[in-house]
């Protein structure tokens, strides 16, 4: 099936925002959401009282949609998001958008923005955001009389230019990502407004980020930035931290799978407490942006904990990363309903 490609520079196009011709926008109203609809219009129309703008009720996702060898595009685990999407919701006690719908207003942004989708071989991807926020006349702490729901995409070119190489990052020792029992587990906007300036400090002392200890205790990994943490131990384990304060990265969750089904270790959520960190044998992050992005040592207290190296991936972070995303692109058939087809138009 041939469909018209834009005419872009694919293998220069970076992590930005480049506006495509549709989005999908639906309001909630009187207690339901209307049917919704694709817009041209990129600019949101809302009360200048919304809550979303005085009292940060709003959450949001992000996925990708993949063009496979044969022409295809497909989404990769959207019911995942649409889930997580839900349990913010349920956080910052806005309402649901279901999950069918969830699924079928992100086909239905990717299939009217299909020629934005990049080449097969590119490396680069369209990038999709969900979002949900209160609108309305509402000056009191308290939810919002209406909620917009809207997804849009842009292209975004290969996370890794040359392929991939560890980065190296600081412990975090005067901020903290979230609060205990706070809305860690939310993707929320209000958590990455709190990582701007703890991430620009890193980056400042020529770190790529800070890696965020428990907010409790200050004494185990959660975060890495914006990602998850794992690591591959010395007696070849994959293990990722568990805490009520971390996102719960559907990269994350992922990669716990493959490691277990495809590469037979034992895949473990547990504490990683911060003074072992010479366990690891590799460690990385993971995200939808870059999938992984290797570590290659952490600076704590004045001592630095290299990995595998600093300058070459690891074997079992490679095999990870290229399992996941060879998946994602249609190359490794992944586990039953990982992967979900966008229905194109014949032209």
């Amino acid at each position: 099936m041939k469909h018209k490609i834009a005419d872009l520079d694919w293998a220069n196009l970076g992590f930005g925002y480049i506006k495509t011709p549709w989005r999908f926008i639906a309001h909630w109203k009187d207690g339901a959401w209307n049917e919704g609809e694709l817009t041209g219009d990129n600019r949101v129309h809302i009360s200048e009282a919304s809550t979303a703008l005085h009292y940060g009720q709003q959450c949001f996702e992000g996925m990708k949609a993949y063009r496979t060898k044969s022409g295809e595009i497909q989404l990769f685990r959207p019911d995942m998001n649409a889930k997580r999407m839900m349990a913010s919701c349920d956080r910052l006690l806005m309402p649901h958008f279901p999950e069918e719908q969830f699924i079928e207003a992100c086909k239905k942004v990717v299939a009217a923005n299909a020629e934005f989708v990049p080449p097969y071989g590119t490396g680069a991807s369209l990038y999709l955001r969900p979002l949900m926020f209160g609108v309305g006349d509402q000056i009191g702490v308290k939810s919002a009389p209406e909620f917009i729901f809207t997804v849009f995409c842009t292209p975004v070119g290969a996370y890794f230019k040359g392929g991939m190489s560890p980065v190296n990052f600081m412990v975090s020792e005067d901020y903290d990502r979230a609060a205990p029992f706070g809305t860690g587990a939310a993707k929320v906007g209000g958590n990455y407004a709190a990582s701007l300036l703890p991430h620009e400090l890193a980056k400042d002392k020529g770190y790529a980020d800070c890696i965020y200890l428990d907010p409790a205790t200050h004494t185990k990994i959660e975060e890495v930035g914006a990602a998850n943490f794992f690591a591959i131990t010395k007696n070849n384990e994959f293990v990722t931290p568990y805490s009520p304060s971390i996102l719960p990265s559907i990269t994350k969750y992922s990669l716990l799978h493959l490691a277990k089904e495809y590469l037979g270790m034992d895949a473990i959520e547990r504490d990683c407490p911060i003074n072992g960190l010479d366990e690891f044998a590799e460690a990385g992050a993971c995200g939808t942006a870059a999938v992984i992005t290797p570590i290659g040592a952490i600076d704590y207290k004045g001592e630095r904990h290299v990995f595998h190296s600093e300058t070459e991936v690891g074997p079992v972070t490679k095999k990870l990363y290229d399992t996941m995303v060879g998946i994602q692109y249609g190359d490794i058939e992944g586990p039953a309903g990982w992967v979900v087809k966008v229905p194109l138009d014949e032209e």
